[in-house]
């Protein structure tokens, strides 16, 4: 096997140039400025000290350049993984207190052992158990419990929750007590970024710039907030009237710490662990995955579990958070024109030189501008649009995305998650448990068969095929004896059945129990089994089993086959029976 599998960075760093070089500098540039204030927002919204977020901006970079297999996917703290990393924390402890950091530190330690062991035994088939409409359902409920919540630091007062009633409840009774120089820092910064993010591209662009460069230019609307409103903090020392500010940041690189070994801690964690794991690999692959698609490359996602692993462990030992690929940041990184992983090696650089350098002046950046820019970047998450389209194309979709949202909302984001995977599951398990099934007849003058239902078609007293659109398995098993039995009773003329199987992909042992007993019950009752179209793999476990030996009819290549064969053999069968007769009256 070979070692690039294990390690991406021998595929492409042996071939690195300096005009590859150059591309990646640049994006690490912009998306260093892009990622300082958004790591200092989304630990935050985690609850965390703002220079956690920074930790986790370093190591972590460093790690899934080395291990990840996207050249372009950004690493780091997002919004949906510090609302779910406050959610595990704030019922265990006081957010920002020593044992809530030492339990951001063990998730981060917990979710990239679970991620890296995933990856080992490539289980990443794991997260198809999160659908699209509950991954969607969950990250737009998610956007909006997150800009609830900032909602407070806009205002400048006190509040909190975990859900949004608790939320709302704890806003309305304090709208009162609104702190207006809060309130226009906030307000200010919230109308200027949604401001920038609708017309300052089509303005540049006005103004003679390129789009792409107009657009990098749009991203970095946040930076200019930031400079702007710690600038007259600190020239009107508004802190002094009540303004929050980020406060006194330790300068210097993180230190490696231990996370927690206490058994009791780790077993309370599990499970939020897990779907931050999860949950965080599916937004990353399929970031990683699109943005790969437009460059013609690939991305490994057994690899990528490995390289989240890896980052997430890093954030663990140096201080950090749980991170994982943010959108916005690697759709920057990639029209930024990075060509690498090693852009995020840049780019963690870049942090770092920020955390020896700059942190002396973001002790004056207001909290509100920190939460204006929160919920800027989470209202691109809050995709009413895929609401409507799921329950107009699928009701069982969107009951299983609805529950979702509300249970996200009105009690907790793993209460959310977990009924949607939930409801996903039984509502499949219900599905395949009463496939579709058709009676097929050939369609005249050609080799084809359709649902009698559906078409015009020709059909044999004798003779029913019945074609099942789904693997056979112990759900459907029962379903498939009373769907083949009523077919017998009803048809006192049937001499063969076929069973038609293009779509049954699997036989398990359950369904391949339920098979004998139709064959036999159908041997009691004078009519024949056949098989048709069976693909290779189905075919393959049933020549292991006495089952073939035991079919009282045959296994037929094509329907048009079985159709040619059985209406031979019935029409002998009736020559027979009228020279019998005649027989009997000579």
């Amino acid at each position: 096997m070979k070692l690039t599998r294990f390690l991406p960075l021998l595929d492409w760093l042996p071939r690195y140039s300096r005009a590859v070089l150059a591309r990646d500098l640049l994006a690490a540039v912009i998306v260093t400025v892009m990622l300082i204030p958004q790591s200092l927002a989304y630990a935050m919204l985690a609850g965390l000290p703002p220079q956690v977020g920074l930790y986790a901006s370093m190591l972590p970079l460093l790690l899934y350049a080395i291990f990840g297999s996207s050249r372009t996917l950004s690493v780091g703290p997002v919004a949906v993984a510090s609302l779910m990393t406050a959610a595990a924390l704030g019922k265990l402890f006081e957010p920002g207190s020593g044992d809530y950091i030492a339990g951001a530190v063990l998730l981060a330690v917990m979710s990239g052992l679970m991620l890296v062991l995933m990856g080992v035994f490539r289980l990443g088939f794991l997260a198809n158990f999160l659908s699209h409409p509950v991954i969607s359902g969950f990250i737009t409920a998610s956007g909006l419990v997150i800009a609830a919540s900032q909602l407070r630091h806009l205002l400048g007062v006190n509040g909190g929750g975990h859900n949004l009633l608790e939320l709302v409840r704890g806003l309305y009774g304090q709208l009162g007590q609104s702190h207006w120089p809060t309130v226009i820092i906030g307000a200010g910064a919230l109308v200027f970024l949604l401001a920038a993010r609708r017309y300052l591209q089509p303005l540049l662009v006005r103004l003679g710039l390129s789009t792409s460069t107009a657009a990098m230019l749009t991203k970095t609307a946040p930076i200019l907030a930031v400079v702007v409103t710690t600038l007259v903090t600190w020239w009107l020392r508004l802190d002094q009237t009540g303004v929050a500010v980020v406060g006194d940041i330790p300068g210097g690189l993180p230190a490696l710490v231990m996370p927690s070994l206490d058994i009791t801690l780790w077993q309370q964690l599990f499970m939020s662990a897990l779907l931050i794991s999860v949950v965080g690999f599916v937004e990353s692959v399929s970031v990683g995955q699109t943005l790969a698609a437009k460059r013609r490359q690939r991305i490994d996602p057994d690899q990528e579990l490995v390289g989240l692993g890896a980052a997430n462990l890093g954030a663990g030992f140096s201080g950090g958070m749980p991170v994982t690929g943010g959108f916005s940041r690697s759709v920057v990184n990639f029209d930024a024109g990075a060509e690498t992983p090693a852009a995020g090696a840049f780019t963690a650089v870049g942090i770092a030189l920020a955390t020896l350098l700059l942190t002396p002046a973001i002790a004056m950046l207001p909290v509100a501008t920190l939460a204006a820019t929160i919920i800027v970047a989470v209202s691109s998450l809050i995709d009413f649009r895929a609401v409507v389209r799921t329950w107009r194309y699928s009701r069982a979709d969107f009951l299983a995305m609805l529950a979702t949202i509300v249970l996200t909302l009105v009690y907790s984001v793993e209460a959310g998650i977990l009924a949607g995977v939930g409801l996903s599951l039984g509502l499949f398990l219900y599905r395949t448990s009463r496939p579709h099934s058709a009676v097929l007849g050939r369609v005249p003058g050609t080799e084809h068969f359709r649902n009698v239902r559906r078409h015009q078609v020709e059909t044999r007293p004798e003779l029913v095929m019945l074609r099942v659109d789904e693997s056979l398995y112990f759900a459907n098993a029962r379903f498939l004896e009373d769907c083949v039995l009523d077919l017998v009773s009803s048809r006192p003329e049937l001499k063969h059945l076929v069973l038609v199987c293009p779509a049954v992909n699997l036989i398990d042992a359950s369904a391949l129990e339920s098979l004998e007993v139709i064959n036999e019950r159908l041997e009691n009752s004078g009519v024949r089994l056949h098989l048709s179209e069976v693909k290779g793999p189905v075919m393959d476990r049933l020549q292991g089993t006495s089952f073939l030996e035991r079919l009282t009819g045959q296994i037929y290549l094509t329907n048009f086959q079985a159709w040619q064969a059985l209406g031979q053999d019935s029409r002998m069968s009736t020559e027979q029976a009228l020279a019998s007769d005649i027989g009997k009256n000579a």
